[in-house]
């Protein structure tokens, strides 16, 4: 596939390579591009995109471009730091000045200083700490935990965010002030969806690179595999492709891999094409028709446990089947054996009115499960089988009639 190299500027192409950024992706290639405009002028910047995306990037590829490239760069992120340590992490405390602070420490603003900081998950900062952080932005000014001494750092901020930012202004998760000062420029990352064919130069890169690290034979994509990977939505964005691709390569390492072997990878729910929603059609309707077929073989079973008891009791009372009273005896021992949990069977009014016929039916039922135990040579499993029962019904039954 012809890469249109030459268009894209050679300073471009060599942070691309730089920093493993894989894709000619028009709007990857313009992200880029600001990046490298706005690295030497010492402005924040907010980089905004989806999870997964590779929004990290772009923090690194600035601070390597700007004056401070030989200062410190700090990556935090946000989003993983408890609430209550927060301001600590960030701008230091002094000894005492909460329980466990044995020592003074420095934080992240002060350790940076010259150099960059990268807030990433930044809308997960609390209320009170982004006013710490704005009152840094504005005059580079902060205040440790505990101390009243005010500090001066010379520090960049890029930060970068999943989150609807304007909506979260709207809704008061962020102050209004902090977000205009973080956004004075924005780099957008674009989702893996609209990045076209480099999903696949990804999934080459990805299957490469775990070949080579792992001393195993590479996977190799067939037509139709890079067709369901272009068709996916890929919500976890690259994150998600290095991941599937990675258990590609690590339970078919070697093969020809085909969209059949992709599907069970890509949770249909996410927004996967056609070819495979129809597959996951027609699965549904033959588990619904085998599911059918059970209920019609269970009901002929039933019938011919049915059959077998009008036998049974004929032999055994030596009355004809066609009376009516024995119909109604025959319901009791049918239920019985059918049974699909082990509660007792519900007291009728039959065990009452006729407690002989009750007895009767009891010893039918024993004698039915004797020779059901007789004809698979005692094996119960199979003679619960047979019977239509489960196990635990039938050992509980061979224990009630002493069959053991």
């Amino acid at each position: 596939m012809p890469v249109n190299i030459p268009e894209i500027p050679a300073e471009v192409q060599q942070a691309k390579m730089r920093f493993g950024i894989v894709g000619n992706a028009p709007a990857l290639i313009a992200a880029v591009t600001r990046a490298i405009q706005v690295a030497p002028i010492d402005l924040s910047v907010l980089v905004t995109g989806e999870s997964g995306s590779g929004k990290e990037f772009f923090p690194k590829i600035i601070h390597a471009y700007s004056p401070r490239k030989h200062a410190r760069y700090i990556a935090v992120n946000c989003g993983a730091i408890p609430e209550g340590t927060i301001d600590s992490e960030l701008f230091g405390h002094e000894k005492g000045s909460f329980t466990g602070a044995v020592s003074a420490r420095k934080g992240y603003f002060e350790e940076a200083d010259g150099g960059t900081i990268f807030l990433d998950e930044v809308a997960e900062l609390p209320l009170t700490t982004q006013a710490r952080l704005l009152r840094v932005l504005e005059t580079g000014e902060f205040l440790k935990v505990g101390s009243s001494t005010v500090q001066r750092t010379n520090i960049r901020v890029v930060a970068a965010t999943n989150v609807d930012m304007l909506e979260a202004v709207r809704e008061g998760r962020f102050r209004e002030d902090l977000y205009y000062r973080l956004s004075t420029v924005q780099i957008s990352v674009p989702p893996l969806r609209e990045r076209g064919n480099d999903i696949t130069m990804l999934a080459r890169k990805f299957a490469s690179d775990f070949s080579e690290r792992y001393s195993m034979p590479p996977v190799h994509l067939e037509d139709s595999a890079r067709s369901a990977l272009l068709h996916y939505r890929w919500p976890g964005n690259v994150r998600q492709l290095k991941n599937v691709i990675e258990q590609l390569s690590l339970f078919l390492a070697g093969s020809k891999i085909d969209s059949d072997d992709i599907a069970p990878y890509l949770p249909a729910t996410a927004g996967f094409t056609t070819a495979v929603a129809s597959r996951n059609i027609h699965d549904y309707e033959q588990e619904r028709e085998l599911l059918f077929n059970m209920i019609f073989r269970m009901q002929s079973e039933i019938d011919r446990l049915h059959r077998r008891l009008d036998s049974a009791e004929t032999a055994a009372v030596g009355t004809p089947p066609a009376q009516s009273h024995h119909v109604e005896a025959i319901e009791l021992p049918t239920t019985s054996l059918v049974r699909l949990s082990d509660t007792p069977p519900a007291f009728t009014p039959f065990e009452s009115e006729t407690p002989a016929t009750t007895r009767t039916l009891e010893e039918t039922e024993r004698e039915t499960i004797r020779r059901a135990l007789e004809n698979n040579g005692g094996r119960r499993k199979d003679t619960a089988r047979e019977l239509n029962i489960s196990e635990r019904t039938l050992y509980r039954k061979i224990k009630d009639y002493n069959l053991e």
